[in-house]
């Protein structure tokens, strides 16, 4: 799933050019292309499928010029990720009935990948012989509130455990309780399962949701399908999959994945991936010189030279026409300054 727009990574990403297509922990790959890779160790590269806006089409194309536009899924209009995940299920399923599917977003950070291939096996296997729905829950490390958790069943012995219920994401206090009971995970929105079970959970519980996509069986997977696509994904409820399928359906399962994770949500989130200088700051694509100034976040387009002093724990990144100074702790409210931003300057700075 490549189609956000990740608008608390602004002025990096914006609506023309999200994060996904960004080179974000200036390791060389973008966001996209480390999924991708990371796909392939388990996943023949031609069965990779990238769901993705269709004004992002050519950015797709031009980070993986090895994919073929069979490969490239593209959504005419924002619905969330319930009607991308239905459409791309049925479009496999005619391809091949007996598919096994990972859906996993375009903008994680993930180190160990033979861990995650690993885990990403186990659970294929199961999804193989059950009629399953199954999520990676991501062990917590601390009561974070920008998560939605996973309740399991906590007599359970076996590795991968029935799922009791999704929560919301909850306020500290309660964040706090759900760590203390020791049977919930973070919900990383990483699933797999069978073709055939993820179809029917869609048809049990999104009855409308599934007859408007299940009406263009004929035009999959062939010419006709763009235009099908066109005039019907409109139509679409914008609603997730987690509230479409796996908060109402009863043969859902978890893996308490053993790997490292992180969203890459915020500029917070990529602060804490990134290695740090003597003063525990962050930097990419800048050369720095600093003087009391500590937890920042620094990044800059092509090696530019940034002179800090005197700031703690803020976020400064320099792009072309805008400048961001902006605290950390204030991240979540970087949304709210963009719109600030396109209401004030115009939209074409978001």
């Amino acid at each position: 799933m490549a189609g956000g727009v990740g608008s608390r990574f602004w002025p990096v990403s914006t609506e023309a050019f999200p994060k996904q297509f960004h080179d974000m922990l200036g390791t060389g790959d973008t966001l996209l292309q480390k999924t991708f890779q990371r796909l392939s160790h388990l996943i023949p590269k031609e069965n990779i499928f990238i769901l993705t806006n269709e004004r992002y089409n050519d950015l797709v194309f031009e980070q993986l010029p090895g994919v073929t536009q069979r490969q490239v899924l593209l959504e005419p209009a924002m619905r969330n990720t319930a009607p991308c995940i239905l459409y791309a299920s049925l479009k496999i399923q005619k391809e091949n009935p007996d598919a096994v599917v990972i859906v996993a977003p375009s903008d994680h950070w993930i180190e160990d990948e033979t861990t995650f291939t690993k885990n990403v096996k186990q659970a294929f296997d199961f999804c193989s012989e059950n009629n399953a729905l199954m999520t990676l829950g991501i062990q917590p490390t601390f009561p974070n509130t920008g998560y939605g958790y996973i309740e399991f069943d906590k007599v359970s012995a076996e590795e991968i455990k029935q799922v009791n219920q999704f929560r919301e994401k909850p306020d500290y206090e309660t964040a706090k309780q759900f760590i203390s009971q020791g049977n919930f995970l973070w919900n990383a929105g990483i699933f797999m399962w069978s073709v055939k079970s993820v179809v029917n959970a869609f048809k049990n519980n999104q009855p409308s949701l599934y007859t408007l996509f299940e009406s263009g069986i004929s035009a999959y997977n062939t010419n006709l399908e763009a235009d099908f696509i066109k005039e019907n994904y409109p139509k679409a409820e914008n609603v997730s999959v987690d509230y479409a399928i796996m908060e109402t359906s009863n043969n859902v399962y978890v893996i308490a994945a053993e790997f490292d994770w992180n969203d890459l949500g915020t500029w917070g989130s990529l602060y804490d991936k990134l290695d740090k200088d003597a003063s525990s700051n962050a930097v990419v694509h800048a050369r720095t010189l600093t003087e009391d100034a500590s937890g920042n976040m620094i990044r800059t387009q092509g090696d530019k030279i940034v002179v800090v002093d005197g700031l703690q724990d803020y976020i400064i990144v320099d792009k072309e026409d805008v400048l961001l100074i902006y605290p950390k702790t204030k991240e979540q409210d970087i949304k709210k300054v963009l719109q600030k931003v396109k209401d004030k300057f115009g939209k074409h700075y978001g």
